[in-house]
Parts: C-alpha cells; sequence; structure tokens
C-alpha cells in the first residue's frame, strides 16, 4: 500500500514529537488547574495523529507531505485554541479540526479527475448561485452568517472553493473565441467576470469587504493562468485596458466606500485605544508582551479581548508561545500551499486549482497578520486552519484536498498487449 514505508514512519515521528514537544511545553509551563487537563489534551492530540496515521495508506497517493502538514497544524491549533485563558481541551475546535481533514478527503475525491469535474462545470456555477440566494434571503438582515441553535454557518465560505473548481474548469475555453462586434470574445471570461461582479455586490451587501480580497485574489490568479493558457492570444492593449480598469474601480470603491470601511481606513488605534482602535491596539501590546517566546501558555491577557481566537488569533498566539513560534506556524502554512506549486502538477488543470488555493490562504493569512499589526486597515479575516471557525475549516480542509489531488495519481494507460499499467501519472493540458 506504500511505497516507501520508512519514510513515511519517520514522517509520523516528526509529527508526534512536534505535537509531544509543545504539550511538554503546556505541561512545564502552561496554566492549568489540575495536570488532568494536560493529560486530557494530550490524548485527544496525540489519538488524532495516530487514527490518521492508520487512515492515510488507504488513500493511494504520489506524496503524503501535505497530508503530514495538515494533520501537523490542525493539532498545533488544537493546543493553541485550548489554551487561551487556561489550558483545557477546546472541545468544538477539536470536532471543527476533524471536519476538515474529512473535507480534505472529500476534496480529493471530486477534484482528482478534471475531466469528470469539467462536465460538472453547470452544477458548479448553479451551486453559487444557490449560495449567493441563500445568503441574500436566510442569513437576516444583511448579515453573512446563519443561526441554527448552536451552530453558525458562513454560505460565503462555500464559494470559495466553488469559485476556484469555475475558474480552473475554464481554462480549455480561451481558444473558443468568438466575435463580437470588434473584438474577440471567450465566453467564460465573460461569465468569471460577471460572477466576480456578483460576489463583490454581495460582500457589500453583507457588510463583510474584508473578505473581498480573497475573491479578488482568486479570481486574479484564474485569469492569470487562463492568459498564460497555450493559444489564449490575450491583447496586450486588452491587458492593460483591464488594469486601467481595475485601479480606477478601486479608487473609486474607496471614495465611496462605507462609512464604518472609511473609519478603518483613517483611525489612529492609539488615540482611539478604546473604541474602533481596541482591537489592533491589544493585539500589538499582546505581541510585545509575548516577545519572542511568549509568556507562557494560559497566560496571555488577549484571552479576554473580543474575538482573541479568530480575527486577531496572530496575536494571541505571539502573546502566549512569543512571535518565533507564531511566525514558524505561519511558515508551516505557507509551506503546505507551497509544494504543489514547486512540484509539478498533473495537468494545467490541477495547476489552476493549486494556483486559486495558493491565492486564497496567502491573502487571508496576510489579511490577518498586518490587520493585527496594524500595517493595513482592520478586516476581521481568519487565518485558515488556525482560526476557529466551522465553515471555514470544513472549506479549507476541502481545498487543501484539491492540491492533494494535483499530486496524485488518478489515470491508468492501456497498452495494447501488456494490460492496465498501474500507478502512471499522464500528463495532460
Amino acid at each position: 500500500m506504500l511505497e516507501n514505508p520508512l519514510s513515511y514512519f519517520f514522517s509520523c515521528i516528526f509529527v508526534l514529537l512536534a505535537h509531544g514537544a509543545m504539550l511538554v511545553n503546556v505541561f512545564i509551563n502552561g496554566n492549568y488547574e489540575s495536570s488532568s487537563n494536560v493529560i486530557i489534551l494530550a490524548a485527544a492530540v496525540l489519538g488524532l495523529d495516530l487514527l490518521y496515521f492508520i487512515i492515510m495508506p488507504f488513500f493511494r497517493q504520489m506524496t503524503y507531505t501535505i497530508d503530514f502538514l495538515l494533520l501537523l497544524v490542525l493539532n498545533m491549533s488544537v493546543i493553541f485554541q485550548s489554551c487561551f485563558g487556561g489550558v483545557e481541551l477546546n472541545v468544538k475546535h477539536m470536532i471543527t479540526c476533524v471536519t476538515a481533514l474529512i473535507g480534505c478527503r472529500a476534496g480529493h475525491i471530486v477534484c482528482r479527475d478534471h475531466r469528470w469535474l469539467a462536465q460538472q462545470k453547470k452544477l458548479v456555477y448553479i451551486g453559487i448561485a444557490i449560495l449567493m440566494v441563500v445568503i441574500v434571503t436566510l442569513t437576516g438582515s444583511r448579515s453573512m452568517w446563519i443561526s441554527l441553535g448552536p451552530i453558525t454557518i458562513q454560505p460565503s465560505e462555500f464559494i470559495k472553493p466553488l469559485f476556484i473548481i469555475a475558474c480552473a474548469t475554464s481554462v480549455t475555453e480561451q481558444q473558443q473565441k468568438h466575435k463580437v462586434l470588434f473584438f474577440n470574445v471567450v465566453y467564460e471570461n465573460v461569465f468569471l467576470f460577471g460572477i466576480m461582479c456578483a460576489i463583490c455586490l454581495l460582500q457589500w451587501w453583507c457588510r463583510d469587504l474584508g473578505s473581498l480580497p480573497t475573491f479578488m485574489g482568486i479570481y486574479a490568479a484564474g485569469f492569470l493562468l487562463r492568459i498564460c493558457y497555450p493559444k489564449a492570444k490575450f491583447s496586450k492593449k486588452t491587458l492593460i485596458g483591464a488594469g486601467i480598469a481595475l485601479a480606477a474601480v478601486a479608487v473609486v470603491a474607496v471614495k465611496f466606500a462605507p462609512e464604518y470601511v472609511q473609519e478603518r481606513l483613517h483611525v489612529d488605534i492609539w488615540s482611539d485605544k478604546d473604541g474602533s482602535g481596541y482591537q489592533q491596539s491589544q493585539a500589538l501590546i499582546g505581541i510585545a508582551r509575548g516577545g519572542w517566546f511568549g509568556s507562557g501558555p494560559g497566560y496571555g491577557y488577549l484571552c479576554n479581548v473580543f474575538a482573541h481566537e479568530n480575527d486577531i488569533v496572530f496575536s494571541t498566539i505571539s502573546e502566549e508561545w512569543g512571535l518565533l513560534f507564531a511566525l514558524m506556524t505561519i511558515c508551516m502554512l505557507l509551506l503546505m500551499v507551497a509544494i504543489p506549486m514547486i512540484n509539478p502538477p498533473r495537468s494545467y488543470f490541477h495547476g489552476t486549482l493549486c494556483a486559486g488555493v495558493c491565492a486564497a490562504f496567502t491573502v487571508q493569512m496576510a489579511l490577518n497578520i498586518f490587520g493585527s499589526c496594524n500595517m493595513i486597515p482592520f478586516t476581521g479575516v481568519t487565518i485558515p486552519f488556525i482560526s476557529v471557525g466551522g465553515s471555514s475549516m470544513m472549506t479549507s480542509g476541502f481545498m487543501i484536498g484539491m492540491l492533494t489531488a494535483s499530486q496524485s495519481p488518478v489515470f491508468r494507460i492501456r497498452r495494447p498487449g501488456s494490460g492496465i499499467l498501474p500507478g502512471v501519472r499522464r500528463q495532460t493540458i
């Protein structure tokens, strides 16, 4: 079942040692009332590690590097979230991490065969349309959440993977140009641009402009991959015109942004520490208080600040675990999304998938970290897998499944007289 059992074994040992070292730190330096709290946390984290190590080999892949990194980051997140304000297993976050692992497997299965997925293109567009209607009709008064008792769902999160798939399934259409007036037009490009405009309007309606750069990053990545597609032949004048139009739209958007956005753009956090600048000022103070090595798990103050577990989670980790450890966590996330960009994907379609996922994750991390550090206006965007949130966890896991699908074999080549050769990868456009 495994082509290199020794490599798999040592990867398992590495993940266990990493989580074990963190748990030892919690036991020695953590703030807890009883050692049983640490034991329960350790049992949950190491138990999930061992269970996933057993399950992973049943999914045939060329490499399990991304899966190991995902498990490493997820259980690091469980330890972080279980220590904010005192050591106690965060059961809800643990469950959402499990849903992320399940979502990863689902994304792998759905996206590994690009020919089948291209046939479902209409269903992808229909799914995006349904989610938009749901947001407008069921989330309440211009909100982005659906409340189902103790559970809240953010439908806009589910649009992200569908939008990435829509961009990826359109690359082969670039050679099918149609003459409209004096222009050669690809209908798919017009349709995707329309979806992007609809998403912009929807985010404005939901008062969630902070998530808009993520969708724009996905669209930009897909657009660049469509430009690079063989024989796409985009006119330089068209590209320059699109760039000028985009810059003009950005200027108009900033000038006529809603009042709450204007306030965030111009707020002086230190002169308004108890108002609009409260979260950012406290986040910066928390980073400074933690220094390079942190004040200790459970000994932070930011656990008393609103949205410490999601919107300013980078600062909360920096305070308790140290800026060095927080930066290392971000590097692990970047490494996870960068590996499929370094290793050649199985097809151009999968390369577009990887670019879209990489753009989404990178933009989200940048918005959260730079916003917490007051380098850009505060957006409230979460860090994938680190911040709490069930909808975000599930969709982020699904998108990581897209990355594993781009690195895994799915086709078998039949040669005359030699039968089927298993495990042979086939490069396709």
